[in-house]
């Protein structure tokens, strides 16, 4: 890769810009023929709900041995914002874990509450405090309480392992990265593979980071739109399985540990009205998505989903009844598996955009060849291009 030796400013600029780009110009999965049941949205990401913006902060400098402190750095923040920046209007959610080897940071407050109030973030293990605390800033430099009129906040922050790649004890992230997630947030294609919190992830033993798919119900199950932002750093390369084949035993080759090391969040968005015991369902969903990819959600690995409606704005507040609307139980089943579907896509996503790289003591991470998973899917009858 590229040596980098620019101010942090530089480089937070230099990789917003040149991720954009690489959103509306790399292959995605699809592109490439694999075959994947149900119908994106336009943009086949989690921004397909409307007013949910992402954004990322992406920070690679060094290369060489370790020294703490000084690198190499592969990491940075990744931030969602369920209705965008410009809201105070909280969400209606739930959140599940499926392994508990990992943090995210709020989520008594959800599970008590039913509410997300402000971004869901991810970042590195070790950066978890000073994203969260730096969320906080930002919000009281907006100026305004939440929407029950408290000047505080329970903050959402999730994490991955990145210190086979990166300087992970070398605490890069600083306030001012989450800050430029937040701010840098957007809407339409989101950027994937080697950018944000996913910059030094590591997904089945090829290079992981962030993915994200959406799908969208016919009119008969209402019309709502189900998106999935994964940040992928979980899994072994001999369970992978990509449309149904075992891809992992078809490119056995540069594997990293052998073992289902490393951990996955999953952050689930969609417009269908939903209350949070429904969320709370929808969030363990995401496991069976997971499961197609091959992941069985090993000891070392911190599974972990938060899934939020954005309907009903104005739910939350202190005064007068509330009036809600709510799909009724019997109808979920097509946003259950549309969230099985869009979780199995998000994540083949992430592998098929990011790129190989080589981080702290010159440890190198391969990407998925293309050309060999088309082999594999084409040998058995799998490919649709």
């Amino acid at each position: 890769m590229p040596r980098l030796r620019v101010h942090r400013t530089a480089l937070i600029f230099t990789f917003t810009l040149a991720t954009t780009l690489s959103a509306q110009s790399k292959p995605r999965a699809r592109d490439l023929g694999v075959p994947f049941d149900g119908t994106p949205g336009p943009n086949n990401a989690i921004t397909d709900v409307k007013g949910v913006e992402v954004g990322h902060t992406t920070l690679i400098s060094g290369e060489g041995k370790l020294e703490i402190g000084k690198g190499p750095v592969r990491t940075g923040v990744t931030a969602i914002h369920p209705r965008g920046k410009a809201s105070n209007d909280a969400v209606f959610a739930a959140w599940f874990t499926l392994n508990g080897n990992g943090e995210m940071t709020g989520t008594t407050w959800v599970d008590d509450s039913g509410f997300l109030n402000g971004p869901v973030m991810i970042t590195n293990t070790h950066s978890v405090g000073v994203v969260r605390d730096a969320v906080i800033a930002w919000k009281v430099k907006h100026g305004t309480p939440d929407m029950e009129g408290y000047w505080w906040s329970l903050p959402v922050v999730a994490e991955t392992w990145d210190g086979y790649l990166n300087d992970i004890n070398g605490f890069h992230v600083k306030p001012e990265d989450a800050w430029h997630a937040l701010d840098a947030a957007h809407t339409g294609p989101v950027e994937e593979g080697n950018v944000g919190g996913g910059t030094g992830m590591i997904c089945n033993e090829f290079k992981g980071g962030i993915g994200t798919s959406s799908r969208v119900l016919d009119e008969k199950a209402g019309g709502y739109t189900i998106g999935v932002l994964v940040q992928c750093n979980y899994g072994s390369r001999e369970q992978l399985r990509i449309a149904g084949i075992n891809v992992g035993r078809e490119i056995p080759e540069h594997t990293v540990w052998k073992d289902d090391v490393g951990s996955i969040i999953v952050v689930l968005a969609t417009d269908a009205p939903l209350i949070p015991t429904q969320l709370k369902r929808i969030a363990r969903k995401i496991s069976l998505g997971l499961g197609r990819d091959g992941s069985y959600s090993g000891d070392g690995s911190g599974d972990i989903f938060i899934a939020f409606s954005t309907a009903n704005p104005g739910a939350v507040g202190t005064k007068g009844l509330h009036q809600l609307t709510m799909l009724p139980n019997d109808s979920l089943d097509p946003i259950f598996l549309a969230t099985v579907q869009a979780t199995e896509e998000a994540v083949v996503n992430a592998m098929v955009a990011a790129d190989t790289m080589t981080g702290i003591n010159n440890h190198t991470v391969i990407a998925l060849p293309h050309d060999r998973l088309r082999e594999a899917l084409k040998k058995y009858n799998r490919l649709t291009k």
